[in-house]
């Protein structure tokens, strides 16, 4: 059985509702539902693609999810047995579903969009979920990896096992896959999570007007976020399921423009240093200064391709960030991103940037601070900068490979924080991110001059806290 529909929608449909959903019947019986989407895609017109199953009760709901694929796909099927990635396979139940689709860009004269539905009720299967794996190494130690990338589970090319074998390349420990909107590519890690890379759950919250990350719970995260003070749904939604919530990339091209939730960490370094990273770092400043306390991780925002590519400064773990774990596992991974116990760092093998006040470690609270210890790996020639929330308060020069210093300060004011600054080493990781785009210009609708102007970190610690 097969139909068409059709609907034309502007952007008055787009002001009212983002989110406009196609609803079709779907009799007891049914094993297999496909779904193609025809419209005139364009740089002005681009609608996003989705499924929700009779339990959707709207937003924000629990159950009802049936997958998402945003821009990336214009067709998907689920089955009982299978479904297109991005999509959850298992039991078609009966009643009304829904087509949603995302009015992401609409041009001035509406869009004419047509969904073609067809129905199956062949024999199939009931294949069940993989179970979730829970790996430990029993080691402790500093270990490395990268909290956000994705696969062709949302809109990157590559397959999970590329992005497997890309961590494993890289020399990761830990990864955690945020793939637009939708958990299914836990279908695929959740088997090959083992001692050697543990993998994190994570899911992307993707908006118009604001990226989140999720991590560390099983169930989908409902993104249909229409008004600002919907951030503070989406953290109540997590933090129930005993979550961790992550504000992302908040600088051009996609910042955050909802009210600022309770937030456990900040995405301040996403993709290379240079994709604008210091306007996330400044406003990440900003909410330490105003009193928040929030851990800083990085992530590399990396859409693996259809092909392994070589190490560079534009793939994975770019950067890297690295806690300090009492193991290696999913568990302490997300105690450490809670805790602020590590740095984000410029890569796999980018400095080892660590602050201490005697025994008080980054993400730690001293009642009061007159020295901090500063422990620096592999950034010779380069500067370590202090800063609190008044600004920078101290400014030394990294004078060996392997190398510590007791740093006096003076009075500071709720945090000391640490970054190293490029000097020595300024030169060369321009040269390689410039030969990395192979003569493109530069992305994210950034300058030379821009570039010219900042100065480039290679790594920032977690702040330790000042108070009771």
């Amino acid at each position: 059985m097969s139909k068409t529909i059709t609907a034309h929608v502007t952007r008055t449909d787009q002001a009212r509702n983002p989110y406009f959903y196609i609803p079709f019947e779907v009799p007891f019986g049914t094993t297999r539902i496909d779904v193609t989407l025809a419209y005139p895609k364009a740089e002005d017109c681009i609608i996003d693609l989705g499924a929700f199953d009779p339990r959707d009760k709207g937003y924000p709901t629990q159950e009802g999810f049936r997958g998402w694929s945003g821009g990336a796909r214009d067709r998907y099927f689920i089955a009982t047995d299978d479904a297109t990635p991005g999509y959850i396979h298992g039991e078609i139940q009966p009643g009304t579903w829904n087509v949603i689709l995302g009015l992401y860009k609409v041009p001035e004269v509406g869009a004419d969009v047509s969904v073609t539905i067809s129905l199956d009720a062949s024999p199939r299967k009931l294949e069940p979920q993989p179970a979730r794996t829970f790996p430990v190494r029993n080691t402790a130690g500093w270990y490395k990896g990268d909290l956000h990338c994705h696969t062709f589970h949302s809109d990157a090319r590559g397959a999970p096992e590329l992005l497997h074998a890309a961590a494993k390349q890289a020399g990761l420990d830990f990864l955690a896959i945020a793939d637009h909107n939708t958990i299914t590519q836990r279908r695929y890690f959740h088997p090959q999570s083992s001692p050697d890379l543990v993998f994190v759950r994570a899911m992307e919250v993707t908006t118009a007007v604001g990226h989140a990350n999720v991590y560390g719970v099983d169930e989908w995260i409902d993104f249909r976020m229409t008004k600002p003070s919907d951030a503070h749904v989406l953290e109540k939604l997590v933090h129930e399921k005993g979550g961790l919530l992550s504000i992302n990339h908040d600088k051009p091209t996609i910042p955050w423009d909802y009210e600022f939730p309770a937030a456990d960490c900040q995405e301040v370094w996403q993709s290379t240093w240079m994709a604008w990273n210091w306007i996330s770092l400044e406003r990440y400043q900003q909410r330490l200064a105003a009193g928040l306390k929030l851990s800083a991780i990085g992530g590399s925002d990396y859409h693996q391709p259809d092909r392994l590519l070589p190490e560079g400064p534009l793939v994975l773990a770019r950067p890297t960030t690295v806690f300090w774990l009492p193991e290696l596992s999913e568990d302490a991974v997300l105690a450490a991103m809670k805790s602020g116990h590590g740095y984000v760092t410029e890569s796999p093998t980018g400095p080892h940037l660590e602050i201490r006040c005697g025994g008080i470690v980054m993400g730690g609270t001293a009642a009061g601070l007159s020295e901090i210890t500063a422990i620096v790996r592999g950034a010779a020639g380069d500067r370590l900068v202090l800063i609190d929330a008044t600004g920078p308060i101290a400014d030394v020069p990294i004078s060996g490979e392997d190398w510590q210093q007791n740093i006096a300060v003076k009075n500071p004011q709720k945090f000391v924080r640490a970054e190293i600054v490029a000097v020595a080493s300024r030169e060369r990781l321009v040269a390689e991110f410039t030969g990395a785009l192979e003569g493109r210009e530069l992305p994210w609708r950034l300058k030379g001059a821009d570039l010219a102007d900042q100065p480039i970190r290679r790594a920032l610690s977690n702040p330790i806290y000042i108070g009771s």
